[in-house]
């Protein structure tokens, strides 16, 4: 009897065993969305079609470390380092930016090579590069500088780049692999928030073995001024790399740790040596490894823009992994696992899962962690300086991701939203500006508006953070003050004229004054009647460049005569009117006055007609270099940001059904999950972000209003688990393919009858319940 009972009761912990077992294992597979994270989206694409100049690299989210190979070349489809057509590589480095539309960093390169190490192949004169560029058949551009009427010695080692092939090339969330086909060597890399792990697999055992670091390395802008190198240890070595380019005083401080010991160490274009270690405008050092029992080389990276202290304690984060490769890897998947899981879908379709997580990961890339595991970071007057109680961050790309990728993180990531901020007083307080275009710690200066105003005006209103609203709301008015690109002649005329500023002019009017009703908002909230009302009327300025003839926005002189020619499609680069765009893309830039543009644009019905005749009009653009205006339905251009509120302005007169279509029209046409999958530059997760917003089903038309606008869902179940702990869930019953229209909404059981929700109703969490249906819905 006794042996019964206890064999009945081994059968139920048995059975329940195997049980658990299998849910576990069944949970695992479902919560590893990573699976459908694919970081050659975007790597592809053309000057028609758009190109997403993402990086395949392995990345952590919002880390110091984007570890990621270089075809090294320069130009347009080389900004973050890789182009997915190329078939070499020639390095991989540490740093790259995400989606930018200009290049700068890949620093720190490293590159594994069993050929012979000659000293002429590192010196290269320019008459070496013309004879390799005649030999190879490689296109001399792209190490020609116009400036100095002659190729450029970029010590990019052209002879120890080596072909690559798709077919033996792999990546995911924090990894990534290849195999060099010139030597058969197989590179993996994976990362931590501020270290590089590099493993490298020699097949060819005969042959040398050779790790070259070039801090010469450069392409596109930046360009080596300074590098230095020293051994500490005999498996410890470090060093830095200062350059110029879009980041005018870039410092990146390196600390490097092979898990052996190399057998032989050379230095090439030294201009210096001291007791310690050499320097020069562009040193590489040669690592050799000669008699090793394995044919596998282990090294981890660490590097700070502080110090060289800095670097070394970076790297030490990582000691705690020894030289367990595949642990590091795994922790990185996990990671990423655990931010992809706060926006859990529901869906059948793996094909926009895998567009989605894509998305989603591209958009938890920057900005990037500047100060290091001491708090040390380069000062904006290039001098190390410590963050105090909070994280830096660096590569602030506004004038794109104030529009949604920042709102995104104002969602979901309220702690790192007030670093940020932070980040941005911070050069504040040591230059007496707030970032345009932040990059490495200085301040690249590119695109228009004073962006930075709305992510800190939406922190004050949303309550996000502890900084000092009262510093923050000066920083703002400061940055409304000066006479950068026009604002001068803003505040004087009430517009920019064109016939004095040379570019743009359009543009900087429109986006001046929303930053101003930004501004606007917080004098509200912190009692400023004054200047409350002062930048009011700053921010109706934009009235003034709408010409009620063409019922669109133009160039106006400073007489107040208007700017001749004038083609609403005339879309060149550097025009007159407009920045990257057209009268068409731009005209509907007020987000934060659409009752008045729908006035000014003949009332609802003058307003439907001016939408339909965006997206249905020829998609012709005027002018020689429009590479930006792209991803095009009609004059409507997805592919660069000025665009990417429009498609919703129909819910704003009553046509719902037509946002539903031209969102879903979007969606389905101008992102796929191919290498050519973005219409334009990811710029930093932004067009990510939209993607991200508008299958979930709503957008901030206007960031800092706190409403997001219903578009088309394209999941049945969106769970979004937000920062305190709550959940806002997202069901769109019955959502297919054909069913892409709402037909009702309820809120928490409860019918709404307005196109959006907002942020309280958002961040309380609860249950947004969509009811789809097919075109006769309407």
């Amino acid at each position: 009897m006794k042996i019964v009972k206890s064999y009945k009761t081994f059968l139920r912990i048995l059975i329940l065993i195997i049980f658990t077992s299998t849910l576990s294992c069944k949970r695992q597979e479902y919560d590893d969305l990573s699976k459908y994270v694919d970081p050659f989206i975007g790597t592809s694409g053309n000057k028609l079609e758009g190109h997403g100049n993402t990086f395949p690299g392995a990345t952590w989210p919002f880390g110091m470390i984007q570890l990621s190979p270089d075809n090294g070349k320069s130009g347009p489809y080389y900004c973050s380092g890789y182009y997915y057509p190329e078939n070499t590589i020639a390095g991989f480095s540490h740093t790259h930016l995400s989606g930018t539309g200009a290049g700068d960093l890949v620093d720190i390169s490293f590159m594994p090579t069993t050929k012979e190490i000659k000293e002429e192949y590192f010196t290269q004169p320019d008459s070496f590069i013309q004879d390799y560029c005649t030999r190879t058949g490689l296109d001399i551009s792209q190490y020609y500088d116009p400036e100095k009427g002659s190729v450029f010695k970029r010590n990019i080692l052209l002879e120890y780049r080596s072909e690559f092939s798709h077919e033996f090339e792999k990546a995911s969330p924090g990894y990534y692999y290849v195999k060099l086909l010139d030597d058969d060597i197989e590179v993996e890399l994976t990362v931590t928030e501020f270290v590089g792990f590099h493993k490298y697999t020699f097949n060819k055992t005969e042959d040398e073995l050779n790790v070259i670091l070039n801090l010469g390395f450069a392409i596109n802008r930046g360009r080596p001024v300074e590098t230095y190198l020293e051994q500490r240890s005999p498996t410890i070595f470090t060093g830095y790399r200062f350059s110029e380019g879009w980041a005018d005083h870039q410092k990146v401080f390196f600390a490097l740790e092979f898990k052996d010991a190399p057998t032989g160490f050379r230095t090439f274009n030294v201009e210096k040596k001291s007791a310690e270690g050499v320097s020069g405008k562009g040193i590489q050092g040669v690592f050799s490894f000669e008699g090793k029992e394995t044919n596998t080389i282990l090294f981890k990276v660490g590097i700070s823009s502080g110090n060289i202290e800095g670097a070394l304690a970076d790297l030490k984060t990582a000691a705690k992994y020894k030289w367990n490769f595949d642990q590091m890897k795994h922790d990185a998947r996990t990671k990423w696992n655990r931010e992809l899981l706060k926006v859990k879908v529901t869906s059948e379709n793996e094909r926009q899962k895998r567009i989605f997580y894509t998305a989603l990961y591209h958009t938890l890339l920057a900005p990037y962690r500047f100060s290091d595991v001491n708090g040390m970071y380069k000062g904006f007057t290039n001098e190390p300086v410590k963050a105090e109680g909070y994280r830096q961050y660096t590569v602030f790309s506004l004038w794109d991701t104030f529009r949604a990728q920042q709102p995104f993180l104002a969602i979901m990531y309220s702690r790192l939203y007030d670093d940020i901020v932070k980040s941005m007083l911070a050069q504040y307080k040591q230059t007496g500006m707030l970032p345009y275009w932040e990059i490495a710690g200085n301040e690249g200066g590119s695109m228009i508006g004073y962006h930075s105003v709305p992510v800190i005006s939406d922190a004050i209103l949303k309550g996000i953070g502890d900084f000092d609203k009262e510093l923050a709301f000066q920083a703002m008015k400061d940055a409304s003050n000066t006479d950068r690109k026009g604002l001068g002649f803003y505040r004087k005329f009430h517009f920019v004229p064109t016939n004095l500023e040379k570019s743009g002019t359009v543009s900087k009017t429109l986006e001046y004054s929303y930053d101003d009703w930004c501004i606007a908002q917080v004098a509200k909230y912190l009692k400023k009647d004054d200047d409350y009302l002062e930048y009011m009327k700053r921010a109706g300025y934009y009235k003034n460049v709408f010409d009620p003839d063409y019922k669109l926005m133009r160039g106006k002189n400073s007489d107040g005569s208007w700017y001749e020619p004038f083609h609403p499609r005339f879309g060149q680069y550097g025009n007159p009117h407009y920045v990257e765009a057209n009268a068409w893309q731009y005209s509907f830039f007020v987000p934060h006055d659409m009752d008045t543009l729908i006035k000014l644009m003949g009332g609802n019905i003058g307003f439907e007609m001016m939408m339909d005749s965006l997206f249905n009009q020829t998609s012709e653009i005027l002018g020689e270099d429009t590479e930006d205006i792209v991803g095009r339905i009609g004059q409507y251009a997805h592919g660069n940001e000025p665009s990417h509120h429009v498609a919703y302005l129909y819910d704003f007169i009553g046509k719902d059904e037509k946002t539903q279509y031209r969102v879903n029209q979007i969606i389905d046409s101008l992102y796929t999950d191919a290498p050519d999958g973005l219409c334009g530059n990811d710029d930093c997760g932004q067009m990510s972000a939209w993607y991200v917003f508008s299958s979930i089903g709503f957008y901030p038309v206007n960031p800092l209003d706190g409403r997001y606008y219903f578009g088309s869902p394209q999941f049945e179940k969106v769970d979004i688990s937000l920062p305190d702990g709550k959940m806002f869930t997202v069901k769109a019953d019955g959502v297919s393919e054909k069913n892409i229209y709402i037909r009702s909404v309820k809120l928490n059981g409860k019918a709404i009858d307005r196109p959006y929700i907002t942020w309280k109703e958002l961040m309380r969490g609860g249950l947004l319940e969509f009811e789809m249906g097919g075109i006769d819905s309407y």
